[in-house]
């Protein structure tokens, strides 16, 4: 898009051009780390020619960016915080000898209670998107999602302590800070994204002199793609806090576990009060669901066709005038090709979640070593940070040099693999405890287990290989399907589509609550089995019905170019 367009753009319809972690193969420039120059030095708009000749790097990151990247990690950090204790919480007594524990309602409804309380976090997106796009804009619903997350922590820790759990107030605080908690996070995950790309205002390529004398140019899509990129980073560090809290939790007790997260969360509050006058505040982009909701009523009627919706056939056909143009069609093909993409991942949430549930209590059935075992899911994090640098810098350019495509549904059919052969491995696992002493399939509740005391005979980190597979297809899966479902959809609805996303994952949620009754000794082994089942068959197939859109995937994202001008710029092409 030449930069003229660019600048004539209003501020509404600013697009943040989102490429995170999955780069593309075919992506331009190489990226290099932020300039970090003297402001004062040349900074003005690139032509056209330098655009195309000079070497293109990241810009200079604002401080309001920063700040809104704390604040979306310190929402992990206080998520991964709060829930990592929650299965022993809800599954083990308080007079467990071998694991915490305060509820004492046993694993299979402790999973089931789990994937409600996903099932719930995944839906609320979706109407709090909404109310972001059209009411409120981003940075309102972003308040009104984090005092609700706060109340909530509160909650958890007041209702956790000692003196409350003996009253009875474990099971309706639980319920209570599993709703707030639900709303506030769901709030959190529709804004934050979008909020943080709004922090980086430019819009227009600039062109920079560095201290060296060399000419480059500052470019706002590799440096919104730094930016979440960043993002996925400080995320997965966040996620480290559930070690800090599973240790508190096994010396401290409950209460401190959940008071370390919600004090860190207050960190985060400070700073959107101290930096409320900096930060950029979008206003709401108006509601364009009725007209996606009339296009798809007129497709309906006319074989599910979209182009029947087009204003020229409109009026042809049956006289009518449209709101829209063919462009709005356009978006809309893409962004059902997006949502077909995006529904496919039902199975892989649910296998995603058993690191949260299943896996904690599998860990809790081996010898632990003085290890608490919620505490074994931090492998996962620590592997995505590890793993990543190597992906990005290693394999992709690897493939890219070699002109191997490696495009994003090519690399969601990957994460399908290797998340089939991670729950194989869960499997594999579960039948080693089985086959071992003293308990065998009835891990902890045989005499010989001293009251639960004694585990079965097998070492806990035997669980490292499902992690490290897990992580794998994390990175190849999330990542790519967060870009995917962002670019695809339309300009107007992209709130909307990233909340379907976890609607998406609240439907793998369901599933779970569905299969809960597998979740026990010893049909669990089922259970994995059947996951892994489950996702090596749906690999081909989903190859299959989506691998040609990786060839079409250059000209999918044009289509922002294309329709990116202002009506009075494309009326004086006319």
């Amino acid at each position: 898009m030449a930069s003229s367009d660019i600048t004539q753009r209003p501020l509404e319809e600013r697009e943040i051009e989102l490429e995170v972690l999955n780069n593309d193969a075919t992506a331009v420039p190489s990226i290099t780390a932020p300039i970090h120059t003297d402001t004062r030095q040349e900074r003005r708009d690139a032509t056209e020619e330098e655009i195309k000749t000079l070497r293109h790097v990241v810009d200079n990151i604002p401080t309001p960016v920063w700040i809104a990247l704390f604040v979306g990690a310190a929402e992990r950090f206080t998520y991964f915080g709060i829930t990592a204790p929650w299965q022993n919480y809800m599954q083990n007594s308080l007079d467990d000898a071998a694991v915490p524990g305060a509820l004492g309602l046993g694993q299979s409804t402790a999973t089931n209670i789990y994937n409600a309380f996903y099932l719930f976090s995944f839906l609320t997106p979706l109407p709090f998107a909404i109310v972001s796009d059209v009411w409120l804009g981003r940075y309102k619903t972003l308040w009104i999602s984090v005092i609700m997350y706060i109340i909530g922590c509160v909650v958890m820790v007041a209702t956790s302590v000692p003196n409350s759990l003996q009253h009875g107030a474990g099971v309706g605080g639980l319920a209570t800070a599993m709703v707030l908690i639900g709303l506030g996070s769901g709030g959190v995950k529709a804004v934050i994204s979008p909020f943080i790309g709004d922090q980086y205002t430019p819009l227009v390529p600039q062109l920079l002199v560095r201290k060296s004398g060399e000419r480059v140019v500052a470019d706002r899509t590799l440096t919104i793609q730094y930016i979440y990129n960043v993002f996925y980073w400080f995320t997965n560090i966040a996620g480290l806090s559930l070690v800090a809290t599973t240790y508190l939790e096994k010396t401290r007790g409950f209460w401190a576990a959940f008071l370390l997260p919600t004090l860190f969360f207050w960190v985060a509050v400070l700073l959107l009060l101290i930096w409320m006058k900096a930060f950029v505040k979008l206003p709401p982009q108006g509601n364009v669901l009725p007209m996606a909701a009339k296009t798809l009523l007129y497709a309906s009627r006319n074989h599910f066709s979209l182009d029947a919706a087009k204003p020229a056939y409109q009026y042809e056909k049956f006289g009518k005038s449209v709101p829209w143009d063919d462009h709005f069609i356009a978006e809309m093909k893409r962004g059902l090709i997006g949502c077909r993409v995006l529904f496919s991942f039902s199975i892989f949430y649910l296998c995603i979640n058993q690191m949260s549930n299943n896996l904690v209590s599998q860990a809790g059935q081996m010898e632990l070593h003085g290890i608490p075992n919620d505490t074994y899911q931090a492998i996962n994090p620590i592997v995505c940070i590890v793993l990543g640098p190597i992906i990005q810098k290693l394999l992709y350019p690897f493939l890219q040099r070699r002109k191997i495509p490696f495009g994003p549904i090519a690399r969601m059919t990957v994460s399908f693999i290797t998340m089939a052969a991670a729950m194989a491995c869960a499997a594999g696992v579960q039948h080693l405890i089985y086959n071992a002493g003293p308990c065998y399939d009835a891990p902890l509740r045989c005499p010989a287990s001293d009251g639960g005391k004694i585990p079965n005979s097998i070492n806990v980190w035997i669980q490292t290989p499902i992690y490290f597979l897990l992580s794998l297809a994390e990175i190849f899966g999330f990542v790519s399907l967060s870009e995917y479902s962002y670019t695809k959809a339309p300009k107007n609805l992209r709130a909307v589509v990233q909340a379907l996303r976890q609607v998406t994952a609240g439907v793998g949620s369901a599933l779970g609550m569905a299969l809960s009754p597998l979740a026990a000794d010893p049909k669990v082994l089922y259970l994995y089995v059947g996951l892994a089942a489950a996702m090596m068959t749906s690999a081909p197939f989903f190859w299959a019905i989506f691998k040609k859109y990786d060839k079409m995937e250059e000209e999918l994202n044009m289509l922002d170019a294309a329709g990116g001008k202002p009506d009075e710029t494309k009326k004086q092409e006319a």
